[in-house]
């Protein structure tokens, strides 16, 4: 702000007088966008390996064994175990790189062997004990060997892994949509009975030589004996090559539709160690098969950092530390996923927990993750910042100055005062507004969709619903399942938006759900266990949903027709309707659509009370505890799961009460805290140790400008004075197009992400050079002049300017500072202006701090 201040004194950018605005205005967006701290901002550094130096591993106590013993079933079963060393301190270090494994007793190698990357092997049935070394510590674990007979490679279990290990039915590979050289497989291997046929029947069979099997195309090409373009992928003698070449000897026997692939994945371990920059895990992956058996399937996995910058994680699993933070290392095997949390703790000698209030159980559970990662909690901000925050959140306006200074001197204890506050937001006009607009926005009310008057009717009703803190549940269970007339039965206009299956199924899974259906559409989700069954299996809840025109014009009457099937798109039958997750209720309704909004809204679905619970999260905190809200998946964890289950159960026993959930977040001490940081929470992003400025939405920004200034805003075909949180339809044009540039969404999807809260160049050129916000500042019928008027003294005008614009009054450094402008300005009234042109141009205008 004090950047501003400058500017303004020394070139007297005032929007009354337009002088010098044209010629200085880019100069002075540029120092806009320092102040907001995004001009000039260094990018992401990317992480190198090499240049990670290897933590030095102290002298070791003891050696731990993970799992503590292994069974291997067959002939073919191979495992592995992690080694890790604890030192005197208690730190613990994986050794498994270090350790030497060996058979106890030359019995002990009859019974097993071990490769040269720590895999043990089955010789002969029966017990053994293999010794372990490292760091000059010695310690052993038992091997039970239950079978030595080899059962037929299971093209499903065994074959499919590796194709996906390898890429070969990747999406730039042979799973693109055309294939990739006349030779096209299932993408990642979603449809393991059309990637087997297409494997025998390419090239006339002649990928397979049965009398020489070793001839084979399906090896020759991946060893690069013969040009393929996708280079070497497996060597010869390598576990993959010599599984594929046994399969092609036993004569390509396929088992899809019979075996059943992987239900789910466990990772070892399941808190990584890897706590300072430089330290190394092993990752080992059991897959967990629906007939009870489990395989070690490490070497077929394939593995992700969320964040390499962070933590690298290698290609055979190993988890390398990069610098202080958390990501998440993902692991996709056959279509299944899992993720384990790495928490990389950095040095943080001299740290000590430092206990902050806590006002409920969200308080609690930030602190205890607070103490997982050694960071602290910023303290409560103050009653100015509060009041501001809450009222701009709740509300969508910032306090007058007469509220803010009736708050301010409210001698009331400070959280009884601050509840009192929230219950009365809650309880106001401006909050139903700010909320009916949120919802319009996710619901797409758009008279693109709807015409006029459906718009305006859709948009009443959620209006009422918000009045009357509909419960969620009953909220979406009419949206799902409205029928009749749209205009005497608006939620019924939902599905007048969504009309088709396909935009059903995709909106209702985003929106009410938080997860992105739509790439199962064509095939199995590539990065997340939902099929393509499952899409049109969820369309088909949607597919007898009709529509005849109404008796009014633009009016439709939305009805069960009885008829109508969703066909799949590879079979080309029609497919019953089934949910994702769990069942339906067995009665035999006459509206598919019941069935479904039972299932929906019910408390035992996983999804949908928690998506809520997340996007509600979002709107107070700045970030999900899943972010983004809308794409909660297998591979982006909750950084705080026990916060969101927190949240979701209280959710649930309030009866679905969005204002409750509200009023506890609001309440809570972490969203009361200071936007302040300390050494220890300054680097955290997504922990909540402190608070991060929000950059005001399109309306609120415009909403504020007129309500400080004290003028009214003017949108096409609309009353003079009306809020933008209050403007019904997406297409309302208004001003100088400054609530498009702001980010205003065009409700064309559910996504969040069509709001946009950036910052750019071109908005900070307009607060700067365009009309809305000068025309406001200068207006002779506003705020501004009407105190101007009574003639008050220097300092009243800066106390009231700072308390207008920031509800608070200035500090003696700002003062000195606004002083100087009154000072250096050709009449008082120009004095004014320019001092509160420039508050509004700041940070701490612009942002919810």
């Amino acid at each position: 702000m004090e950047k501003l201040l400058r500017e303004t004194s020394r070139r007297r950018v005032v929007g009354l007088a337009r002088r010098n605005v044209v010629r200085k205005a880019v100069s002075a967006a540029s120092i806009m966008l320092v102040s907001m701290g995004l001009a000039g901002s260094p990018g992401g550094a990317s992480a190198d390996e090499s240049a990670v130096k290897p933590v030095k591993i102290p002298a070791i106590v003891s050696l731990n064994i993970e799992p503590s013993s292994l069974v291997l079933e067959d002939a073919r079963d191979e495992r592995t175990i992690i080694v890790t060393g604890r030192a005197a301190s208690g730190q613990s270090f994986d050794l498994s790189k270090l350790a030497h494994l060996s058979p106890a007793s030359s019995r002990d190698a009859e019974m097993v062997s071990i490769d040269n990357e720590g895999y043990v092997h089955p010789k002969r049935a029966g017990k053994s004990v293999i010794t372990v070394r490292a760091a000059g510590k010695r310690t052993s674990f038992a091997v039970t060997v239950r079978s030595m007979k080899a059962p037929p490679i299971s093209f499903v279990r065994e074959v499919m892994p590796i194709l996906s290990r390898s890429g070969c039915n990747a999406g730039t590979c042979h799973g693109s949509a055309k294939g990739k050289n006349g030779f096209k497989l299932s993408l990642r291997g979603y449809d393991p009975d059309y990637d087997y046929h297409a494997l025998i029947a390419d090239v006339d069979g002649r990928r397979f030589n049965r009398s020489d099997p070793s001839q084979s195309l399906m090896l020759l090409k991946p060893t690069g004996m013969v040009p393929h373009k996708g280079g070497v992928v497996f060597k010869p003698g390598s576990p993959a090559y010599t599984l594929l070449l046994q399969w092609i000897t036993e004569g390509v026997h396929s088992d899809a539709g019979v075996t059943k692939r992987v239900a789910r994945l466990e990772v070892l371990p399941s808190v990584p160690n890897v706590t300072l920059p430089g330290m190394t895990q092993k990752t080992i992956v059991i897959g967990r098969y629906p007939d009870g058996t489990a395989r070690d399937v490490t070497r077929d996995a394939v593995f992700t950092s969320s964040l390499p910058e962070v933590a690298l994680v290698s290609a055979s699993g190993e988890i390398r530390a990069v610098r202080r933070g958390e990501a998440a290392q993902l692991v996709r095997y056959e279509g299944t996923y899992a993720a384990t949390n790495i928490t990389v703790l950095g040095d943080r000698t001299g740290y000590a927990w430092k206990s902050e209030p806590e006002y409920s159980y969200i308080d609690k559970l930030v602190d205890i993750k607070l103490q997982k990662i050694k960071a602290l909690a910023s303290g409560v901000c103050d009653d100015a910042t509060y009041v501001r925050r809450v009222y701009l959140d709740l509300t969508g306006l910032p306090p007058l100055p007469d509220q803010t200074r009736a708050f301010l001197a409210d001698q009331t204890e400070m959280q009884a005062k601050r509840a009192k506050l929230v219950d009365t937001l809650l309880g106001t006009p401006e909050y139903v507004d700010r909320w009916t607009n949120k919802w319009a926005d996710l619901l797409d009310v758009n008279s693109k969709y709807l015409g006029d008057p459906g718009m305006f009717k859709f948009r009443n009703w959620i209006h009422t619903a918000v009045a009357h803190n509909m419960p969620y549940d009953r909220f979406v269970r009419d949206l799902m399942t409205a029928s009749g007339d749209s205009f005497k039965n608006p939620p019924a206009n939902y599905l007048r938006i969504a009309r088709d299956t396909s935009t059903a199924t995709e909106n209702v899974t985003q929106l009410f759900l938080g997860v992105r259906f739509s790439c199962a559409k064509c095939h199995d989700h590539p990065f997340e266990r939902w099929t393509q069954n499952q899409y049109y299996q969820l369309g088909a809840f949607f597919a007898q949903v009709g529509y005849k025109t109404g008796a009014a014009e633009g009016d439709e009457v939305v009805f069960n027709s009885g008829v109508g099937e969703v066909m799949h798109p590879k079979t080309g039958l029609a497919v019953a309707p089934a949910v994702p997750v769990g069942k339906v209720r067995t009665a035999n309704l006459m509206d598919r659509r019941d069935e479904f909004a039972d299932w929906l809204v019910s408390a035992d679905n996983p999804f949908f009370s928690r998506a809520m619970v997340n996007r509600l999260w979002s709107y107070f905190l700045g970030r999900g505890i899943i972010d983004p809200v809308d794409d909660i998946r297998a591979s982006n964890p909750a950084v705080n799961p026990e916060l969101l289950e927190a949240l979701n159960k209280d959710f649930v026993q309030s009866g679905f009460d969005l204002k409750h959930i509200m009023r506890v977040i609001t309440l809570s001490r972490v969203y009361q805290q200071s936007i302040d940081t300390s050494k220890w929470n300054s680097d955290d992003k997504i922990n909540f140790s402190h608070a991060i400025p929000r950059r005001l939405d399109a309306e609120q920004l415009l909403d504020s400008i007129h309500l400080v200034t004290g003028t009214d805003s003017r949108f096409q075909g609309l009353p003079i004075g009306m809020h933008a949180e209050q403007i019904p339809d997406a297409t309302t044009a208004g001003g100088d197009g400054f609530l498009d540039l702001f980010g205003k969404p065009a409700r064309q999807t559910p996504c969040e992400c069509e709001r946009s809260s950036s910052v750019s160049l071109g908005q900070a050129l307009n607060l700067i050079n365009g009309p809305t916000l000068s025309d406001a500042v200068a207006a002779p019928s506003g705020r501004l002049a009407a105190f101007l008027k009574t003639n008050p003294s220097e300092q009243a005008i800066l106390n009231e300017v700072f308390m207008t614009v920031f509800a608070r009054t200035p500090t003696a450094k700002e003062s000195a500072g606004a002083q100087k402008i009154m000072k250096n300005a050709a009449t008082t009234a120009e004095g004014a202006q320019d001092l509160m042109w420039a508050l509004l141009n700041s940070p701490a205008f612009l942002f919810n701090r």
